[in-house]
C-alpha cells in the first residue's frame, strides 16, 4: 500500500461521514489509482457546536487527492446525502451524477449558492448506467421516504459492490417503482462481492411498514375529525406522503393549505419531474382561515421542533395560520434522535392551548424509510454477498448489523468507522489504515473546524462565563464579569477580584513588574482564582492593558 493512499489493483472503501453516526454521509471508493465519491451530505448544528448551523465532514483527505477523484454520485435527495454539495462541489471540481428528482433539488441548491453553470450536473434517467474511471455504475431503485431513492451497483475490475444508500422494502410505495425481489435475486445470481448497507433500523424486529398502510391510517385519522381544523406535519421530502395527503384532502372534502417554503420547493420539483400530477390546487393562508374549520387541511413544516418552521410559529401564535382548542395536529413523522427537547417544547405549547395531537404511537400515520431486521435478512438472502460493510448508523447499529449478517451466513463482516481505510477486494477484506476524518461547521458565513478555537472558546464561555480585566496605565484594574452566577454577590466579587489583582501585580519584582506578559498573566490568574472562590466556576479571563 502506497504511503499516499493511492489505490492500486484493489478496491478500497473510506467513509469520511456517516459511519459511527446517522447523517452527514460521505463515502469514497478507490480503485486503480482513482477515487469515487458516493453522496456529499451534512447534518444540522448540535449543542456541542454552539452558534453553528450546519455540520460537514472534513474532506481534507480527498481534497488533497482531487486530481484522482473522478466524480460524485448522489443516491437520493435527503440533506444528509446532498446538503454539502453547494459548499464543496465547486472546490472539488468534478462532475455530479443524480437521477432527475435529486438533480432538481441539487440544481436549486447550486442556484441559491450562485454556482449555476459552474458545477457539472449530469442527470441519469431511471436505471441508467455510466462509467467513471475504473467504476461502472448503475442506479438500482429502492423504496425510501423520498422520491427516487437508489442503491448503486458498482462494477470494478476486481469485483462488484452493492451500495444500498437509504432503503426499505415497500409493497405499496405510492410513488415510484422499486426494484423487485426477482430483479434483486438476479443480481445475486450474477454475483455480489460486497454489500455496503444502511444500519439505521437494525434493532427494529419488525419490517418498517408500507406507505399504503400510512395512506389508510391518515385517511381514517383526518376523516374522524369533522368540524375541526387539521394540520399535518411531515418531512417535506416524502413525496409519497405528500401524494397521500393530497388524496386525503380531496376524499375528506377539505381544501389544502401549504405552510413552509421547503414543502413548496419539494412540490415544485416533484411536479417538474412527473410526480404529484393530481395534487390538488392549494389555497393561501387568508383563504384557508376564511373556510369553515372542517373544510381545510393544513400541511406544515416543523415536525422536528425547528423554532423558525411553520409549526413552531403556529404554536406560538406567530403565524397567519391559527389553531384553537379542539383543533388537531397530526405528526406524520418520526422523532429524530436529538430533537426530543425541541419537539417537546412545541407539543407542550400546543397542549397548553388545548390543541389535540396525534403521533405515530397512537395511530398508523408514519412508517420509517429504513429497513428493520426482516428487510435486512431478505436482502442478504437475495444478494448473497461475500462481505458485509455496515454504514449509516452509530457504532452500536453497525456492530449489530455485522452480527446479524454473520448469523445469516455472510462469510465476512467489516465494522468500520469514519476514517478507517478498508480494503474490500481482492482477498480477505479488512481495515488497513486510518486517515483523518474530522468535522467542519458553518459558523455564520464561514466554514471552520468544529474543534477550532472559535467553537471551543464559545463552548467554554457558555459553560463558565467570562471575566474582563482592564489595567490602566498605572496598572489599576477594572473588572467586569459576564455569565457568572453571582447576581446577589456580584459587587462583593468585583471588589475582591480588584483587590486580588492589585496584590498579585504588587508582588511582581524587578523586570517582571515592567513586563506586559508577566503583568497580564498575574492579573489573569488572580481574577480566575477569585471567580472560582466565589462561584466554583473557572471562567475565561481576558486582560486588556491600556497603552502608555
Amino acid at each position: 500500500m502506497k504511503k499516499d493512499f493511492t489505490p492500486e489493483a484493489e478496491v478500497l472503501f473510506l467513509a469520511l461521514g456517516g459511519s459511527g453516526e446517522i447523517g452527514m454521509n460521505v463515502n469514497l471508493y478507490g480503485c486503480d489509482g482513482r477515487w469515487l465519491m458516493v453522496d456529499l451530505g451534512m447534518t444540522f448544528g448540535a449543542n456541542e457546536y454552539p452558534g453553528t448551523e450546519l455540520v460537514f465532514a472534513d474532506l481534507d483527505f480527498i481534497e488533497e487527492r482531487a486530481a484522482q477523484l473522478c466524480g460524485i454520485v448522489l443516491t437520493h435527495g435527503h440533506e444528509d446525502h446532498i446538503g454539502a454539495v453547494p459548499y464543496f462541489a465547486g472546490e472539488l471540481g468534478v462532475p455530479l451524477y443524480a437521477t432527475p428528482f435529486t438533480a432538481g433539488l441539487v440544481e436549486r441548491k447550486l442556484e441559491e449558492a450562485g454556482l449555476s453553470g459552474q458545477v457539472e450536473l449530469n442527470v441519469i434517467e431511471g436505471t441508467g448506467s455510466f462509467a467513471l474511471g475504473p467504476f461502472d455504475i448503475s442506479y438500482v431503485p429502492l423504496a425510501h421516504s423520498i422520491a427516487e431513492g437508489n442503491a448503486l451497483l458498482i462494477d470494478t475490475p476486481h469485483g462488484r459492490i452493492f451500495h444500498t444508500g437509504d432503503w426499505k422494502l415497500d409493497e405499496e410505495p405510492i410513488v415510484g417503482e422499486p426494484t423487485t425481489e426477482e430483479e434483486l435475486c438476479e443480481l445475486g445470481d450474477e454475483g455480489i462481492d460486497v454489500l455496503v448497507c444502511d444500519s439505521t433500523n437494525v434493532f427494529n424486529p419488525r419490517a418498517s411498514g408500507s406507505e399504503g398502510a400510512v395512506y389508510r391510517g391518515l385517511m381514517e385519522e383526518v376523516a374522524r375529525h369533522t368540524g375541526r381544523r387539521v394540520l399535518v406535519t411531515t418531512f417535506a421530502s416524502n413525496v409519497a406522503r405528500l401524494e397521500t395527503l393530497g388524496q386525503v384532502a380531496r376524499a375528506t372534502n377539505r381544501q389544502l393549505c401549504i405552510a413552509g417554503r421547503s414543502l413548496e420547493r419539494i412540490i415544485e420539483v416533484s411536479q417538474e419531474n412527473g410526480y404529484l400530477r393530481d395534487f390538488p390546487e392549494v389555497v393561501d393562508f387568508d383563504t384557508a382561515m376564511g373556510l369553515p374549520r372542517g373544510e381545510v387541511l393544513i400541511l406544515a413544516t416543523g415536525g422536528q421542533g425547528e423554532p423558525r418552521a411553520a409549526l413552531a410559529r403556529i404554536a406560538e401564535e406567530n403565524h397567519p395560520i391559527e389553531l384553537v382548542a379542539g383543533d388537531v395536529v397530526v405528526f406524520s413523522s418520526r422523532q429524530i434522535p436529538g430533537n426530543e427537547l425541541s419537539i417537546g417544547r412545541v407539543q407542550n405549547r400546543l397542549a397548553e392551548r388545548g390543541i389535540v395531537m396525534v403521533t405515530d404511537r397512537q395511530s398508523e400515520i408514519h412508517v420509517s424509510g429504513h429497513p428493520g431486521r426482516p428487510e435486512l435478512e431478505a436482502l442478504y438472502s437475495w444478494l448473497r454477498p461475500d462481505t458485509l460493510v455496515p454504514v449509516h448508523g452509530e457504532m452500536r447499529h453497525m456492530a449489530e448489523q455485522a452480527r446479524l449478517g454473520k448469523k445469516r451466513g455472510i462469510p465476512n463482516q467489516v465494522v468500520q468507522k469514519n476514517g478507517d481505510l478498508v480494503r474490500l477486494l481482492p482477498g480477505q477484506p479488512g481495515k488497513i489504515a486510518e486517515v483523518r476524518a474530522g468535522r467542519l461547521v458553518l459558523d455564520g458565513d464561514i466554514i471552520v473546524p468544529a474543534d477550532g478555537d472559535a467553537v471551543t472558546m464559545r463552548r467554554r464561555l457558555a459553560r463558565d462565563g467570562l471575566v474582563i480585566v482592564v489595567l490602566d496605565r498605572a496598572l489599576k484594574p477594572t473588572v467586569e464579569g459576564i455569565g457568572l452566577p453571582l447576581d446577589e454577590d456580584y459587587a462583593e466579587f468585583i471588589e475582591e477580584a480588584v483587590a486580588d489583582i492589585g496584590s498579585a501585580i504588587a508582588r511582581l519584582k524587578g523586570p517582571a513588574r515592567q513586563s506586559r506578559p508577566d503583568v497580564g498573566e498575574a492579573a489573569r490568574l488572580a481574577a480566575r482564582r477569585a471567580a472560582q472562590r466565589w462561584c466554583g466556576k473557572r471562567p475565561q479571563v481576558r486582560v486588556v492593558q491600556l497603552e502608555d
